[in-house]
């Protein structure tokens, strides 16, 4: 039963483990990733470790060597520096250090992205457009106007210089040999020059989750759906989760409290077992000291074959039910099947103890006993006759009489019985349930007094 115990215990958490696991493992497979301190969610998604409806289109990134890499058109690898999901921006360099170098192969007409100084919402500034140069050193000596070098695209004895488009018609640059930008390239340049970093910023404008944000929600593909640019809002709101939340600490608290019930309950049904196994052990220590006396030991099958299946019953009292039965012997006997004992098995013990020590022609002899797991019952020898209740009690119709000699022998019988009981045993013995209904008469009507009937 401890084993049980303990077993029990042990798959209620093995359970509880396989159910969180399996919670777990059914979560959102769009949730949040991480990329070196990068927050990955829609509208991007990461290659490799989320589904492909995860993202929305031109929104794929994917992680080497602990880097977020964006791959623009037509293939352009720029790493990621900042995500700014709210106001829907990205900041990306150039992992060699020359972003210039990308931008004949840089189409950002075919992506979802802007260059976040050519947005509707950026401020106008044409004015500060600049035009690209390949000059000597020689030729920007003694030039007091500002220009900037592109490290980079520089070579020894020249160096790529831009210069603002208003002020290249203020000195010589026959030195110089101007460079043809397209639309593209001179964005990306004005982006460098403006934010001084070799960084290039950008933006989107679809798709807009601001509504799916503004109530807590998160957003992703209409349906999964990877051949529509429809969005939704799913998941839970602020105010779903802070009920989420409060019914899952109730969940807890209520499977906490049922744990804890389930553990008492089997504490409980364990030590009902030790303990009616160790009453059971007890009773058969008990019987092995008291082998000697000789009361014969009879299974519970024995019992039933004994008493042809409790056919004839003689009586019941407060400890049990008396049936009639027959030894294999052909000898008559007595058969109590004892009920509602403790579970330490005392009564047992003490009847059968008692009855072990009596020895007297007026007290009923112990013939044998049954021990068998909780079904317990002891064998008597039979009194053919009647009890006294039967002779006292009787109709006029019955013509039971007694006379006066016979009711005389039955009062001394009582009396030598009570006695010993008291007196001759080894053991004191109190009888407390004498009554005619315990006065069991022989074939010659002298009293014999069982313990218990």
């Amino acid at each position: 039963m401890e084993s049980f115990f303990k077993n029990s215990v042990f798959l209620f958490c093995f359970l509880f483990v396989v159910k969180v696991a399996e919670l777990q493992a059914a979560k959102d497979e769009c949730q949040t990733k991480k990329c070196n301190h990068h927050t990955i969610r829609f509208p991007f998604w990461l290659k490799g470790q989320q589904p492909e409806h995860c993202g929305y289109h031109g929104f794929e990134l994917s992680c080497e060597d602990k880097q977020t890499v964006l791959e623009l058109p037509w293939n352009v690898k720029l790493f990621v520096k900042r995500i700014d999901y709210k106001a829907k921006r990205i900041q990306l360099y150039d992992p060699q250090g020359c972003l210039p170098l990308q931008l004949p192969n840089l189409n950002l007409s075919a992506s979802p992205f802007q260059y976040l100084r050519q947005t509707p919402f950026s401020f106008n500034y044409a004015e500060s457009k600049y035009s690209l140069f390949n000059c000597s050193r020689e030729a920007t000596v003694g030039i007091n106007y500002e220009f900037y070098e592109i490290p980079c695209l520089s070579v020894p004895g020249f160096q790529v210089l831009a210069f603002p488009s208003n002020y290249t018609h203020a000195f010589n640059l026959l030195s110089c040999r101007r460079t043809l930008l397209n639309k593209s390239e001179t964005a990306v340049y004005e982006e460098m020059l403006y934010y001084q970093t070799g960084d290039v910023h950008l933006s989107w404008s679809q798709p807009d989750c601001s509504k799916c944000e503004e109530v807590g929600s998160k957003c992703k593909l209409k349906n999964n759906n990877r051949t529509q640019d429809d969005t939704e809002c799913y998941g839970t709101t602020k105010n779903q989760r802070v009920m989420r939340k409060m019914l899952l600490v109730a969940g807890i608290i209520l499977g906490f409290g049922l744990f804890v019930i389930i553990l008492i309950g089997l504490y409980r049904v364990h030590l009902s077992y030790r303990s009616k196994k160790e009453g059971q052990l007890k009773i058969e220590k008990f019987l092995e000291d008291y082998k000697a006396l000789k009361p014969s030991r009879y299974s519970y099958a024995d019992i039933k074959r004994i008493t042809d299946q409790f056919k004839d019953k003689l009586g019941e009292g407060a400890y049990g039910t008396v049936f009639k039965g027959r030894l294999s012997n052909d000898v008559l006997v007595a058969v109590k099947v004892l009920n509602n004992f403790e579970a330490t098995g005392e009564e047992f013990i003490n009847e059968v103890g008692s009855m072990c020590r009596i020895h007297h022609v007026n007290v009923t002899r112990l013939i044998g006993y049954c021990a068998d797991g909780n079904k317990k019952a002891l064998v008597y020898e039979y009194m053919p006759t009647e009890s006294l209740e039967k002779f006292i009690f009787a109709t006029r119709n019955q013509s039971r009489s007694l006379s006066w000699e016979n009711l005389q022998d039955i009062a001394i019988g009582i009396a030598k019985g009570i006695e010993y009981l008291h007196q001759g045993c080894d053991q004191q013995i109190l009888h407390f349930d004498i009554k005619p209904h315990n006065i069991l008469l022989d074939q010659t009507s002298i009293r014999r007094s069982p313990t218990l009937v």
